[in-house]
């Protein structure tokens, strides 16, 4: 019978083996009803918990529900941990977890050579294996190549439920339990947060269901002969303070929560509900405590006007969504920079054009946040570079919003938006303040007059006694705002409003380099794929090759001494996720050879495709 461990009490695996690992990667892959992103959760949860440093990748179908049992209805969780620093979900899994024929085919492909790979054995019968694509039964030939662990896993689950009063529907949605609880033995983690929540969580049949299964694939793994090793994974070096698991959304919603604490001003989030920024306007509607309105508009022209109107009021305003609600937002942003309001506006990408691939990632959209307005309108744009970093780079995107007066754009994407990693949860003392003041009565001011170091009008909300004035948008004059037509007018008007935006630059952090700061290969990156660059160059490095890297925050302004990096090495490479947008903005302002490596899989880039274009840069070759 199953006794939860007392706190640090060793773990008694009768007479198996346990090994010591440094690192591994675990893929969990199963129908999309199969539960294999609460299975992946949970096992990262607990992975957490046992001090490991990690990195998650969900991979959903594209699709809201394909057909059961085909490669297009496959869902996958990897995670990748370890008892070091931890960049990326790893290259590979070391282990896969293949509920049915489907998920292996969609899979195997990407386990190592001579990796673990246990599958339900109940699921590969000939409708299934025909539904997968298969002509004949896989397995015999993987029996040569990977360590095949074949498990009943259905008939072992129906077992342990069999006397609930369940239907053999019911009860097969159990069995992510039994995998789970089985891999929770494998490698050593504790399973008794994951009992607590089954209790807390689940009532009736259907708790004492999910805990039995869970225990018994713990169990199953103790007592089979199957498995005549266990794996420990010892707790990762990290510095003091408390942690939690977090994923970009959840980090994005914990940002915009933090700005207002941080100006002291309410809050107002528009949104249309678009995979995969939804979960930022789910997280954000549960925290009406600390004055945070949110407003799930009829569309995305709708989120982004009612976010305008909210930051004419005074509120800090932001909007959320992805590519396709990029495009159809960007009049509305275009008159929130005409208008000098502060609004952030976040992209989540994903796969285009048009509905894509929509929950797979991409960063198609850089050029469209850039120049995808009408007329000369040029935004701040900053990308976030991690899980984590999501919540620090709403920040900044807010303060530089109120700060310069104009809308922002933040870039994330479904790598960031899904995937999690531990994440030290900050000192609320230690943020910085920006406290918003605004004016209560005239003083002899004048709405449109601006600041002198940033040119930003001053924040005249309507309804305050002396301070009438109006915005719209036509072309105004800048004092009185009164609408114009004359020509000298308005080029000075968008010299001015350029001219805001370019001196933004003064808040710009330097360039930094991971590495020397001159060299043979620098390696210039932004976004998500941070992880992947800079393992790669670490490994480069190692292996005694020239190489460096820079990750790139703010996308506009640039840093102001990047032109001057990138002339001090002999090649420039820049991989990313689109067809070579920076490496066009790269080549065209600092007249530098920067070379593009291009990858619109769908997928992350894998650290060894990076290592290798490193390598060939080193050597000379093209």
């Amino acid at each position: 019978m199953f006794r939860p461990r007392a706190p640090g009490e060793a773990i008694t695996l009768s007479s198996k083996r346990v090994e010591e690992i440094d690192r591994v990667a675990i893929r969990f892959a199963g129908d999309s009803g199969d539960g294999m992103q609460l299975t992946g959760t949970k096992f990262t949860e607990t992975t957490a918990l046992a001090g490991n440093d990690l990195s998650t990748f969900p991979d959903f179908p594209a699709e809201i529900r394909a057909p059961a049992g085909s490669v297009a209805g496959v869902s996958g969780f990897q995670i990748h941990f370890a008892s070091r620093d931890v960049r990326t979900p790893a290259d590979a899994p070391d282990v896969l977890v293949a509920m049915n024929p489907a998920a292996l085919k969609a899979n195997v492909r990407d386990l190592r050579p001579g990796g673990m790979l246990i599958v339900n054995s109940d699921a590969f019968t000939d409708k299934n294996l025909k539904l997968a694509g298969y002509d004949s039964d896989p397995l015999p030939a993987l029996r040569d190549t990977h360590q095949l662990v074949e498990i009943p896993l259905t008939r072992l689950n129906r077992e342990a439920v069999k006397d609930l009063t369940f239907s053999q529907r019911d009860a097969d949605r159990s069995k992510n339990f039994f995998a789970l609880g089985l891999m929770y033995w494998l490698y050593g983690r504790p399973i008794e947060s994951t009992v607590e929540w089954i209790e807390q969580r689940f009532t009736g049949d259907a708790r004492e269901a999910n805990r039995r299964v869970l225990l018994a694939g713990y169990h199953f793994g103790e007592t089979t002969e199957l498995f005549p090793v266990s794996y420990v994974v010892p707790r990762a070096k990290i510095e003091p303070g408390a942690y939690r698991n977090i994923t970009g959304n959840q980090a994005l919603a914990l940002g915009i929560i933090a700005a207002g604490v941080q100006m002291s001003r309410p809050v107002f989030l528009g949104a249309y509900p678009i995979t995969p920024a939804s979960d930022v306007l789910h997280e954000l509607a549960r925290h009406r405590n600390f004055g945070v309105r949110t407003f799930q508009a009829e569309d995305e022209i709708a989120a982004a006007g009612a976010a305008i109107g909210a930051a004419y009021a005074g509120h800090l305003a932001i909007c959320t969504t992805s590519g396709p609600g990029m495009v159809l937002k960007q009049e509305a942003v275009n008159l929130a920079y005409m208008t000098e309001l502060p609004v952030v506006i976040v992209d989540v990408q994903r796969v285009g054009p048009s509905t894509g691939i929509p929950t797979k990632v991409e960063q198609g959209d850089l050029l469209l946040a850039l120049f995808g307005r009408n007329s000369d309108s040029m935004l701040p744009v900053i990308a976030a570079a991690s899980p984590g970093d999501c919540f620090h780079a709403v920040l900044e995107a807010f303060h530089i919003a109120v700060k310069y007066m104009t809308p922002v754009v933040l870039l994330s994407d479904a790598y960031l938006a899904n995937s999690s990693e531990p994440w030290r949860v900050p000192a609320v003392e230690m943020l910085p303040r920006h406290p918003v003041t605004l004016r209560s009565e005239p003083d002899g001011f004048e709405p449109y007059s601006r600041n002198p170091e940033t040119l930003a009008r001053d924040w005249a909300v309507p309804g305050t006694k002396g301070l009438e004035h109006r915005i719209g948008g036509l072309e105004k004059e800048d004092v009185t705002g009164n609408i114009s037509y004359s020509p000298e007018n308005h080029e000075r008007m968008q010299r001015l409003r350029a001219e805001k935006i370019e001196r933004i630059v003064q808040d710009v952090p330097a360039a930094e380099t991971f590495g020397p700061d001159r060299g043979d290969v620098l390696v210039v990156g932004w976004g998500s794929t941070q992880g992947a660059i800079e393992s790669a160059v670490e490994e480069a490095q190692q292996d005694g090759l020239s190489a460096s890297s820079v990750h790139l925050r703010w996308l506009h302004p640039l840093p102001a001494n990047l032109g001057d990096l990138l002339r001090r090495f002999r090649r420039v490479l820049v991989p990313e996720l689109n067809h070579g947008q920076l490496a066009m903005l790269l080549r065209a302002r600092y007249l530098v050879d920067a070379q593009s490596y291009s990858k619109v899989q769908g997928q992350p880039f894998k650290v060894r495709e990076i290592r290798a274009r490193i390598e060939a840069l080193a050597r000379g070759e093209a």
